[in-house]
C-alpha cells in the first residue's frame, strides 16, 4: 500500500511539473507591415524591442500568410486552416456548398464548433485570453448576439462624438467579449470588432496594450495564451501619426484616462528625432507598436516567467501588395519568436512556413488534443527551433485570395486567376472604368487592386522567378524557355487544390468554375487604364471602342453594407424562428 501512495504522489508531483513545464504563448499580431518596417530585416526605422526578439530568438525570412487581407488570415491564425476550407454559415452563405468554387475574403468567420486555437489550448489547461482587433464576426453563425437589447448596436459612420455613441461603442466592446467567450475564450477585453470606424477610428496601443498587460499579471502562474492583435500598422502612414494627437480614443470610444504602462507618446516621438527620424513619418506608426511590445516584455521579465514565454510577432499580412498572391508586399511577412527556453538565441530560419503552421505549433507546445474532427492544413514549427532546419520540410506552400491561387517554392512563384461563370459573365459586360473592379481577385476597387502595379497581376497564369525579380514584375508564364517549370508549377498547385477538394477553373472542373481564356480581350483592355487606388482613368480610344454595356452592380462599399444589413435580417429571422 505504501509503495502505491509513493507511486501518486511521484506521478501527481510529475504531472503537476509537466504542466508548469509548459511554455505560456503570446501571439502578438498586427496588421500590414512589410518586412522593411523592421530594423533587425534591413528596414530604416526605430524598432530596438523587435530588434531585441531577433537578436535572442529566431528571424523567419521565408513566413508567409496564406491569405493577403485581414479576415481571412486572421482565421488562419486562429484555426491553422485556410480559410478556403471554412465551414461557417457566413462562408457557406457567400460561396455556396463544396461543389461551387471558393472564394476566401472578406466572408468567412469562426465556426460555432470552437475548433480554434483558444478553445482547445483552454480545454489542455491553459488560460486562453483575446486583446484587440477580431474582424470575423459573424451574425450567420452567432445570431443571437446581434437580436434584442444586448445586441450589436449599428453605429452610423457619420454619428457625431460624445457621450451617446461613447455608450454604444462600449456596449459593443462588451458584446464582443461575451462572444470571444462563447467561442471558447476564457478571457477577452478590450476588443476591436474589426477595423476602426467612425467617428472613433484613431488607433491606440495602450488601450490594447494595458488589456494584455491586466491578463498576463492575472495568469502569471499559467500557463496562458494570449491573442493579442494590434490595430497598427492599418491605413496610411499619415494616420498613424495623427492618432498620437488624440490619446484618450479608444474601441469603446472616450475614455477618461489610460494607465502609463508605455513610453509617453511625446517622450517616444522625440527619442525617434533623436536617432535621426522624422517624427512625422511612417517610423513614428513603427516605433509605436514596437514600444507596445516592449512593455510586453518588460511585464513578462518583471513577472519572472520570460524565460519560459513563448513570443510569437507577425503581421496579418503585407502593405502594398494586399488581396493579391505575391510575395513582396502582399503574403510574405516578417516573422520573429523568442523563447529562452525553447529556441536558442540569434538563430535565423529560411525554410517556408506560414501563419497555418502557428496553431499546431501551439497544440504541439501545450500538448493539446486536437479533436478529430478538427482540420488542420499546417504543421508544427517545432522542429525548426534548434537551429532553423528540419529533415524533409515542405517545397512549397500554398496561397489562396478571392479569385486566385498560388504556389511557393524558395525560387519560384505561380499564380492562377480562375473567376466564376458568374464573373466572367460580369467581366464580359463590364465598362472599362469598371473593369479594376470586376477583375480585382476580392471584386473591390482601391484595397483589391494594390497588386495592380504589377504588370502580370490581371493575366490568369502567372510565373516569377523570384531569386531574380523579387518584386514579381516579370511574368514568365508564356515563355518557351519556362515551359516545363510552369508545368511543374501547376503540378504542385493541383495537389493542394485537391487537398481543399473545391472547383477551380480547369484544374478541378465542376460546379460554377469555368476555364481560362474567356476573357482575353478585357485583360488586354484593364491593362491600358491607369489604377490609382479608386481613381480609374480611361484611354478615350476604350470608351470608343470596348462595345461594353453599363454593369450594373452597385459600388463596393454600398454593396458591402447591403450585404451585412442582409445578413442581419437573415440573422434576425433565424433567431426569431428559434425562440419561437
Amino acid at each position: 500500500m505504501r509503495s502505491v501512495i509513493l507511486y501518486l504522489i511521484f506521478y501527481l508531483s510529475a504531472s503537476v511539473t509537466a504542466a508548469a513545464e509548459r511554455p505560456n504563448i503570446i501571439m502578438f499580431l498586427i496588421d500590414d507591415q512589410n518586412p522593411s518596417s523592421i530594423a533587425a530585416f534591413g528596414g530604416k526605422t526605430y524598432t530596438p524591442n523587435l530588434d531585441r526578439m531577433a537578436e535572442e530568438g529566431m528571424k523567419f525570412t521565408s513566413a508567409y500568410v496564406s491569405s493577403s487581407v485581414c479576415t481571412p488570415s486572421r482565421y488562419s491564425f486562429l484555426t491553422g486552416r485556410y480559410a478556403g476550407n471554412s465551414h461557417s454559415k457566413m462562408y457557406a452563405e457567400a460561396v455556396g456548398g463544396v461543389e461551387n468554387q471558393g472564394y476566401p475574403s472578406f466572408n468567412v468567420a469562426l465556426e460555432r464548433d470552437n475548433m480554434n486555437v483558444g478553445n482547445v489550448l483552454r480545454e489542455a489547461g491553459y488560460t486562453t485570453g483575446f486583446v484587440g482587433k477580431f474582424h470575423l464576426k459573424s451574425p450567420l453563425d452567432f445570431p443571437e448576439f446581434y437580436v434584442g437589447k444586448d445586441g450589436w448596436i449599428e453605429i452610423p459612420r457619420d454619428a457625431n462624438p460624445g457621450a451617446e455613441v461613447s455608450a454604444m461603442f462600449r456596449h459593443n466592446e462588451r458584446l464582443m467579449r461575451r462572444y470571444l467567450e462563447a467561442l471558447g475564450f476564457s478571457w477577452a477585453k478590450n476588443v476591436y470588432p474589426g477595423n476602426m470606424s467612425k467617428p472613433y477610428s484613431e488607433h491606440n496601443a495602450e488601450w490594447t496594450t494595458v488589456a494584455a498587460l491586466e491578463f498576463i499579471e492575472e495568469n502569471k502562474d499559467g500557463p496562458f495564451y494570449l491573442h493579442l492583435c494590434s490595430t497598427l500598422l492599418h491605413g496610411p502612414d499619415k494616420s498613424w501619426r495623427d492618432s498620437m494627437e488624440h490619446p484618450l480614443i479608444t474601441g469603446e470610444g472616450e475614455v477618461k484616462k489610460l494607465p502609463e504602462i508605455m513610453t509617453p507618446r511625446a517622450e517616444l516621438l522625440k527619442t525617434i528625432e533623436e536617432k535621426g527620424f522624422d517624427p512625422d513619418s511612417h517610423v513614428a506608426g513603427e516605433a509605436w507598436i514596437d514600444d507596445s511590445l516592449g512593455a510586453v516584455m518588460r511585464k513578462l521579465e518583471e513577472l519572472g516567467i520570460d524565460d519560459n514565454t513563448l513570443v510569437v510577432f507577425a503581421p496579418d499580412h503585407g502593405r502594398d501588395g494586399k488581396a493579391s498572391v505575391f510575395s513582396h508586399g502582399a503574403a510574405q511577412v516578417p516573422m520573429i519568436m523568442r523563447w529562452p527556453e525553447g529556441i536558442p538565441a540569434g538563430q535565423v530560419c529560411e525554410e517556408l512556413v506560414q501563419n497555418i503552421d502557428l496553431v499546431p505549433t501551439f497544440f504541439d507546445l501545450g500538448e493539446a488534443e486536437k479533436p478529430e474532427a478538427y482540420r488542420i492544413d499546417g504543421q508544427s514549427l517545432k522542429p525548426l527551433f534548434e537551429n532553423g532546419t528540419a529533415d524533409n520540410w515542405r517545397d512549397h506552400l500554398y496561397l489562396e485570395m478571392g479569385a486566385a491561387r498560388a504556389t511557393i517554392t524558395k525560387d519560384w512563384s505561380y499564380a492562377a486567376v480562375r473567376y466564376t461563370k458568374e464573373q466572367i459573365a460580369a467581366i464580359q459586360n463590364a465598362r472599362p472604368e469598371n473593369l479594376p473592379r470586376v477583375m480585382a481577385y476580392i471584386g473591390r476597387l482601391g484595397i483589391g487592386v494594390r497588386g495592380a502595379d504589377r504588370p502580370g497581376f490581371f493575366d490568369e497564369d502567372q510565373l516569377y522567378y523570384l531569386k531574380n525579380d523579387p518584386k514579381e514584375m516579370e511574368n514568365l508564364a508564356s515563355s518557351p524557355e519556362q515551359a516545363t517549370r510552369l508545368k511543374e508549377m501547376r503540378e504542385l498547385l493541383q495537389v493542394d487544390l485537391e487537398a481543399i477538394g473545391r472547383p477551380f477553373g480547369e484544374f478541378i472542373p465542376g460546379g460554377n468554375a469555368a476555364k481560362p481564356g474567356q476573357i482575353d480581350k478585357q485583360i488586354e483592355m484593364v491593362k491600358q487604364l491607369d489604377i490609382q487606388g479608386k481613381k480609374v482613368v480611361v484611354p478615350e480610344s476604350l470608351m470608343k471602342n470596348s462595345g461594353a454595356v453599363e454593369e450594373l452592380t452597385i459600388p463596393d462599399d454600398k454593396a458591402e453594407k447591403k450585404a451585412e444589413r442582409e445578413a442581419r435580417r437573415k440573422a434576425r429571422e433565424e433567431a426569431k424562428a428559434a425562440n419561437d
